[in-house]
């Protein structure tokens, strides 16, 4: 398994815990997770998407909530509402993460995790979710909403934090 992959998976783990048992599950599943996985870059990409997640956890929720009509976030399945927003993170704030992916991987760990009906329904509120909000921002190569790494401005993610937010993308 790839190393994102496998950094997603542990990364729904976590939230999956926290969600259910609150905060101070955190540190315990982080313990497992340092246990369970060897691989460090694995490991920080998971911890970079959980941060991500709690840190941004109102914004995603709503997205989330304005996307899913008739569906409550707080009556969905645990794991599907984890994964939507470990994937809506993704599509809005990591922009080295092509939106066909950050889609294609949630859709897996759902039907993986959950259920198959899982991958319809988070395919057709992400989908939803990248054209609403990913698809209006320019494309890669040109001055856009978002910062030089793909973060939008004031992202506290941004690896380049504090650079000149109009610099060229180098991709």
């Amino acid at each position: 398994m790839k190393k994102r992959s496998r950094g997603r998976e542990l990364a729904l783990q976590m939230l999956y815990q926290v969600d259910l048992r609150g905060d101070s599950a955190l540190e315990a599943a982080e313990e497992v997770a340092r246990e369970e996985e060897p691989d460090r870059d694995a490991r920080a990409f998971a911890t970079k998407l959980v941060n991500g997640v709690r840190e941004t956890l109102d914004e995603l929720d709503r997205e989330i909530a304005a996307t899913a009509q008739n569906w409550d976030i707080s009556r969905m399945a645990v794991i599907d509402r984890n994964v939507l927003r470990m994937a809506t993170y993704e599509l809005l704030y990591c922009r080295d993460i092509p939106p066909k992916v950050a889609i294609n991987e949630a859709i897996e760990l759902g039907k993986r995790y959950s259920t198959q009906k899982t991958g319809a329904f988070v395919n057709g509120i992400l989908d939803k979710i990248k054209s609403r909000k990913v698809d209006t921002l320019a494309p890669r190569g040109a001055k856009s909403a978002r910062d030089t790494d793909g973060a939008l401005p004031g992202d506290p993610h941004s690896t380049l934090a504090g650079e000149d937010d109009t610099a060229e993308d180098e991709s």
